[in-house]
């Protein structure tokens, strides 16, 4: 089974930016629906955004719709989660996800056939 492999994660101040990437070990996951799930501490995870194989099909979490956008290059086998304005409670570990099953897009972590080992995120006040 191939891998998930995210980076881009850091401490930063709140109303800053970063950007995620998560690279795909094999061709394979460009027909796959990828996104990001995210955990903050003493929190559940919870769904982030997703984006089907195409690219052109995305969903966002409402905390984090018109603050993060969510892209891939098929060509690197990879996808990026843009976050802008970011806030304290947006800290937490995010990970990235891939599934066989590129549309409908999913919100559920066990949807999902691959995962990668997380990023942390930290947005300090």
């Amino acid at each position: 089974q191939g891998q998930l492999e995210e980076s881009g994660g850091e401490a930063v101040q709140a109303g800053g930016s970063l950007r995620l990437s998560c690279a795909a070990s094999e061709h394979s996951f460009s027909t796959y629906a990828m996104g990001w799930f995210r955990q903050a501490p003493g929190k559940e995870r919870e769904f982030v955004t997703a984006v089907d194989s195409s690219g052109r099909r995305t969903d966002y979490n409402d905390a984090v719709k018109g603050r993060f956008t969510i892209s891939r290059d098929i060509r690197k086998n990879t996808i990026y989660l843009q976050m802008n304005s970011l806030k304290p409670e947006d800290t937490a570990i995010y990970y990235c996800v891939a599934r066989r099953r590129s549309f409908p897009l999913a919100r559920m972590w066990t949807s999902y056939d691959s995962y990668g080992q997380g990023t942390q995120v930290t947005v300090s006040s």
